[in-house]
């Protein structure tokens, strides 16, 4: 078995070394145009910049918290906690800095054709998918690996490991969400409603904080939500396996996920070489990734465990993927009926298209729920708790693939405001459109295939606890555990208000900045317009840092509170109840929110510009959705695995 987990270990450096050699090849491409280069070293700047911040002010938490650990608890636990929560924030600026060295060179692309800009940002979000799935792959397998050759085998001591990743996970995702969301839609509602100025005008001097936001948020949040998933999910398989299974059933999970990579890897490729019409072809990648993953796990069951039930586990898991990826798309792809509907409902004002999109949202909820309630019990059938974690581990196994499109978008995103900016022709800019549109139906799909890896996550953390805590089942009619699951379930709520809160007022005193800096000068010849750049990032970047604490201490209080308050069978409703209302109340405002914002873009496209009331109330529907879907929505999927991780560390070290 050491020999296999060394395997695994091989295959997340082959997938990091074969990343680094993509964004060599990318660092190569030179010959950008001074402007953009001016525009693109900002907006790297001002991301670095807000990272450092953060993470300084991150690190200074978690030394502080992992002194507590050591102290409360063991060595293992401050040190693996320590661990996790290094590589998280590794993660989140090596993305980072992926992302902000790619616009600029996909800007260029675009000068040559549609189709190499579209492999540029492609490129960029691959490499992005493989090095920061190969980081959370390599850093479980080495630590288990290192522990075992000193006589602590057991992966219950991995398991501070998952809670300073998804601590950070957390401190990322908010604090990005709010960062970019409170600069996006202060530069809608100043510069497109109020002064009727294009997208990413450069005369708008939010435009630059919401281009910074892009890279914080989506690529940032995005790294270290990814490490977090993989780390959690992994150890919880690999408790559960353990117990179960014994040695194959520990091994099983991460030559599964070490495969998936391979998988990935190989889907990737054969996908830029075989897609032409990109847009009909977007998930071409998954599919190859899901087939190759699917075909290796099969293998890995045969071999280990004499037969396919671990297989068929974890095929529920992949097929699930791809159904949530369908449904995402159907609901938000700027070409379907529905967004034809919230576009048809703007004619008749704000409140119409808000509705519509609302509702929208709460239709949206059901298929992937009853996906993923399908994806519980079938796997179940098939093995037990045991199979709850390895659908888990199918869902996460071609991850490398879905990160490399969500990174694409905002990829996309910053080239398309960097070619604006600089004043380029409207050929470039239409078709720099047209690789946004791609963009926005990925990121969706993306989110979407990010809450539902969180919600399985957070059932096989679930089955890992009851286990961990010596628990056959909890109540239900129990009043304590009653208890438990109104207190859990009301908690997504208490974060989204924390969130969203964050993201208003921030956007409340940058509007006033905005307006005050557009109306000095429509027109800024030279320098003039840096400073209002710079004020409007020192906003957003207040705001985040502000705004990001609170959610983060809730999470770490509430189980250990619950726990000591009213025992190990209260924290398994807990957990139950923060699940049963994290995940609708996450998969609402993340399809909802993309939806507003394909129905906007497709109004954009159709040549209905601002002197339309068509127009603007697409925007206010927009600027609604834009809190929810990248920033409270997604960090409720991080917030659920926060909160289990930390109700293992109490079954494994309290109870």
């Amino acid at each position: 078995m050491i020999l296999l987990m060394l395997v695994v270990l091989v295959m997340s450096v082959v997938a990091q070394v074969f990343s680094v050699f993509i964004v060599y090849n990318i660092l190569r491409k030179r010959n950008i145009s001074e402007r953009i280069l001016e525009l693109s070293k900002i907006i790297k700047d001002g991301a670095v910049a807000y990272l450092n911040h953060q993470f300084l002010l991150v690190l200074i938490f978690s030394v502080v918290l992992a002194v507590v650990m050591g102290l409360l608890f063991n060595l293992f636990t401050a040190i693996t906690f320590s661990v996790g929560s290094f590589f998280s924030a590794l993660s989140a600026y090596l993305g980072t800095l992926i992302a902000v060295n790619t616009n600029s060179r996909t800007a260029e692309a675009a000068k040559e054709s549609f189709h190499k800009a579209f492999l540029m940002a492609l490129e960029g979000g691959i490499s992005t998918g493989l090095l920061l799935t190969g980081f959370g792959l390599f850093i479980v397998s080495a630590l288990h690996l290192l522990f075992s050759a000193s006589g602590y085998e057991n992966p219950e001591n991995l398991v501070g490991l998952g809670f300073g990743a998804s601590l950070v996970g957390l401190f990322a995702r908010v604090g990005g969400g709010i960062y970019t969301k409170a600069a996006d839609i202060s530069a809608d509602l100043v510069g497109k409603v109020e002064i009727g100025l294009p997208e990413d005008d450069p005369r708008n001097p939010a435009v630059i904080a919401d281009q910074v936001g892009d890279n914080v948020g989506d690529v940032a949040g995005t790294g270290s939500d990814v490490f977090q998933s993989y780390v959690c999910t992994l150890i919880a398989a690999m408790m559960l396996g353990a117990l179960v299974r014994g040695a194959a059933g520990l091994t099983y999970p991460m030559l599964a996920l070490g495969f998936g990579l391979i998988s990935s890897m190989v889907g990737l490729f054969l996908f830029k070489v075989l897609s032409k019409n990109h847009r009909r072809h977007i998930f071409l990648g998954v599919y190859i990734s899901a087939f190759f993953a699917s075909l290796f796990s099969a293998i890995l069951s045969q071999i280990l465990f004499g037969n396919l039930k671990a297989f068929y586990a974890t095929l529920v898991g992949i097929i699930a993927i791809m159904l949530l990826a369908h449904i995402t798309n159907y609901y938000t792809s700027p070409r379907g009926k529905i967004i034809k509907k919230i576009v048809s409902a703007s004619s008749s004002g704000p409140a119409v298209n808000i509705l519509t999109g609302l509702s929208t949202g709460l239709e949206a909820v059901f298929m992937p729920t009853l996906t993923l309630s399908a994806v519980v019990f079938l796997a179940y059938r098939f093995e037990g708790l045991y199979g709850i974690t390895l659908s888990a581990i199918g869902f996460l196994s071609i991850m490398a693939t879905f990160v490399a499109l969500s990174a694409y978008g905002p990829i996309v995103d910053n080239a398309n405001g960097l070619i604006t900016m600089s004043k380029a022709n409207a050929d470039l800019r239409r078709t720099m459109d047209m690789l946004d549109s791609i963009g926005n139906t990925t990121k969706a799909a993306c989110k979407v295939y990010a809450i539902g890896t969180s919600a399985l996550a957070q059932v096989a953390i679930f089955s890992a606890y009851l286990s961990a805590a010596r628990l056959n089942a909890i109540d239900i009619v129990n009043p304590v555990v009653v208890a438990g699951m109104l207190i859990g379930g009301s908690l997504s709520f208490v974060l989204c208000s924390l969130v969203i809160k964050a993201v208003s007022e921030a956007a409340h005193i940058m509007i006033k900045a905005i307006r005050r800096h557009i109306r000095e000068d429509l027109k800024p010849r030279g320098n003039k317009h840096k400073p209002g750049y710079i004020e409007c990032i020192n906003i957003s970047s207040r705001a985040a840092l502000k705004g990001m604490f609170y959610p983060a201490i809730i999470s770490i209080v509430a189980p250990f509170a619950i726990g000591l308050l009213l025992g190990p069978e209260a924290i398994g409703g807990f957990i139950v109840g923060n699940l049963a209302t994290t995940l609708p109340l996450s998969l609402n405002m993340c399809i909802s929110g993309a939806a507003w914002d394909n129905a906007k873009k497709r109004i954009e496209g159709s040549g209905r510009r601002r002197e339309e009331s068509t127009y603007m109330a697409s925007i206010i529907g927009d600027t609604v959705g834009d809190p929810l879907k990248d920033a409270a929505g997604p960090s409720l999927d991080i917030f659920i695995n926060l909160i289990g991780t930390a109700a293992l560390i109490y079954a494994t070290h309290i109870i």
